[in-house]
């Protein structure tokens, strides 16, 4: 059954906006859990620009779904997630302009180093997923290097669909949902788990859920901003069920 991790970085931007106290990640990660979240998801940015390493620790000891942290492949990262164990750890790309992140991690081009820290988390009992952009290269290279999860790019996908007004049926739109299809497929004939995420909201979801074998979902700016609105609890229970509508359509639903 599909399932959702609700990325809270976000709260901890408001947080950091006055360098105070609150909003509390950790009791935005209760009230997505009490909404339905069957994770949650943190980014531990090497300039601490939202979350802190208080913040993890905090999620890790008191949180009690499952913690995917979200990091840089660097040697601070890797003995950060070594030390904390959360249950997963997506290796991401990172730069210090980027408002988010901006593409897939290239893991053809630097096999051997991602190997290592593959290696690593490994042998500390963790997870290891690669965010990586829908191209079959990247997902045969990241068999290569031991990972388990592949968590495929859907931002081309969310700009296409926002860019053609909507329409799940325009030309731009479905081939980008091909590409995130095919590399799905190649996943998970891989042995590998298929989950996608990043820039997917309310409105163009679920085409994404709806798709064949896909096991999670990561939405964190979405659900956030319309937790200002209607609260993170309702936030992510009305996520949640667009979500699970879609994966029981199935693939060959209509848009």
């Amino acid at each position: 059954m599909i399932e959702l991790g609700v990325n809270i970085d976000h709260v901890a931007t408001l947080r950091e906006a006055r360098r105070t106290h609150e909003p509390d990640p950790v009791w935005a990660a209760v009230e997505a859990h009490l909404g339905g979240a069957d994770g949650i998801t943190v980014h531990l940015r090497e300039d601490r620009r939202h979350i802190q390493d208080e913040d993890v620790r905090r999620l890790r000891d008191l949180v009690h779904i499952k913690l995917n942290l979200e990091m840089a492949a660097t040697e601070e990262m890797t003995h950060v997630a070594c030390d904390l164990k959360p249950e997963m750890a997506m290796l991401v790309p990172e730069g210090r302009q980027e408002v988010t992140t901006e593409g897939g991690l290239d893991v053809a081009g630097h096999e051997r180093a991602l190997a290592g820290v593959v290696a690593r988390l490994a042998d500390a009992g963790i997870v290891t997923s690669v965010f990586i952009d829908a191209e079959l290269a990247q997902v045969e290279a990241a068999a290569r290097i031991g990972a388990r999860v592949c968590e495929v790019h859907t931002g081309p996908y969310a700009h296409a669909f926002h860019a053609k007004g909507r329409d799940a049926e325009s030309a731009a739109v479905v081939a980008e949902i091909e590409k995130i299809r095919a590399a799905g497929a190649a996943i998970r004939a891989l042995g590998m788990r298929f989950n996608a995420g990043h820039a997917l909201n309310y409105f163009n979801v679920q085409p994404v859920a709806r798709l064949q074998g896909v096991r999670e979902l990561h939405i964190g700016h979405a659900i956030v901003s319309r937790a200002v609105f209607v609260g993170l609890r309702e936030a992510v229970q009305q996520m949640k069920a667009l979500m699970r509508e879609a994966a029981a359509a199935g693939p060959g639903a209509a848009p």
